[in-house]
């Protein structure tokens, strides 16, 4: 059957899916239990019987896996795709119900639609196009909880479980790039920390007798932004960019106007190229803070560093070929600032290869992938395994 016929069925699929919210409970949301209930059903009906894991978070939240294995080779080609989102952000922003898809002009718009709804499809679908078919390796699918915000009841658990073999094969869709031309094999280290500043509240009219924590706080992150820019500059062919070192969420103060605040709390996320050693970077941060006024308390959020896959390495020349053959590329190999759960595969020694057609507009409103960019994975990934 020709992979265009699923296209109705597998628009129905998105639609359903997409409706259902499967936002981690650390971001307001109740988990990915009931998206992966639908996404099993399915999967049944096509006469497959995925194995479940089930974990249940520190919120009481069941974070639910799916793994099938289809096929009885010796090797398994694995595709790992997530199916939680984030949250809307500003709903302001949105033409349409971020949580309800919307099919237009050949695009799904829906929050999630891109980031990682186009690929738990693509990879869906393609191994429905090979039921029957005689496979080069067994096709590994796996739909992955609790990517968003650290893969602690994701791949982290699953890894635990010793489902995947010494010599299997990972490809990891969970990058946008408009010509499916390029290939991730390494990642920044990421590094996110949150700083409390702690000073003393008073009133508004008497700053002399306080410490303002917003202004200690303020002169901290800007004194950490331009140490860590200064020091950290290297950049290289995988990662021309370099390093990045941002301020990002802050906590509320205080209601009044008129209150010199005691007390501050702000984050910041860290990109470091590999070059660098993370260790190194919470010591400067720490070490700048320590010449405040006010006592600053530095703690890692989340930390994740990530070996790299060799540029060699057969998962990326059976891909650099698939891609040629079906999408005439050539394909190039990049490093990016993005974490994905390739960094865990590698770190548990497989190699991965990251890769994906689209545009990249992850997280922000309006997200929508094209109909035509899953059916461009979906050819990618049959021809892998004819």
């Amino acid at each position: 059957m020709a992979l265009f016929a699923y296209r109705s069925d597998m628009i129905r699929t998105a639609e359903r899916m997409l409706s259902i919210k499967a936002i981690s409970p650390e971001s307001g949301g109740a988990g990915e239990e009931k998206r992966a209930d639908y996404l099993e059903r399915v999967l049944l009906n096509w006469g497959l019987k995925p194995r479940r894991y089930d974990y249940i978070d520190e919120y009481k939240a069941k974070r639910s896996n799916l793994v099938i294995k289809y096929g009885s080779r010796q090797k398994t080609l694995w595709l790992l795709a997530h199916i939680d989102t984030v949250s809307e952000g500003d709903i302001n922003l949105w033409k349409t119900d971020p949580f309800k898809a919307v099919v237009k002009n050949g695009k799904i718009y829906c929050r999630g639609a891109q980031d990682d709804g186009r690929s738990v499809l693509s990879g869906m679908y393609a191994l429905k196009s090979l039921l029957g078919k005689d496979l080069k390796y067994n096709f590994g699918l796996v739909l992955v909880a609790d990517e968003e915000v650290g893969s602690k009841y994701g791949v982290q658990k699953l890894l635990d479980e010793h489902i995947f073999k010494k010599g299997d094969m990972f490809i990891v869709p969970d990058l946008a790039s408009p010509d499916g031309a390029e290939i991730e094999i390494a990642e920044k280290s990421m590094l996110w920390l949150k700083a409390t500043v702690t000073g003393k509240q008073v009133h508004g009219s008497t700053p002399e007798e306080g410490l303002n924590a917003f202004k200690e706080a303020a002169k901290f992150a800007l004194e950490v932004d331009s140490y860590l820019h200064k020091h950290y500059v290297k950049k290289s062919k995988l990662f021309p960019t370099g390093s990045t070192f941002e301020m990002t969420k802050h906590e509320k103060n205080t209601d009044s106007i008129n209150i010199i605040p005691g007390k501050e709390v702000l984050y910041f996320d860290f990109r470091i190229l590999p070059s660098y050693k993370p260790s190194q970077v919470l010591a400067d941060v720490k070490r700048i803070a320590r010449r405040y006024a006010a006592k600053i308390d530095v703690e890692v959020v989340q930390r994740q560093e990530s070996r790299s896959t060799a540029p060699n390495a057969e998962i990326i020349r059976l891909l650099q070929n698939s891609i040629k053959r079906t999408l005439n590329a050539d394909a190039r190999l990049v490093g990016i600032g993005g974490g994905t759960f390739g960094a865990y595969l590698r770190n548990a020694g497989f190699d991965a290869a990251v890769w994906g057609i689209g545009t990249e507009i992850a997280h922000q409103p309006n997200e929508y992938t094209c109909i035509s960019d899953i059916e461009g994975e979906i050819a990618v990934f049959s021809d892998l395994f004819l």
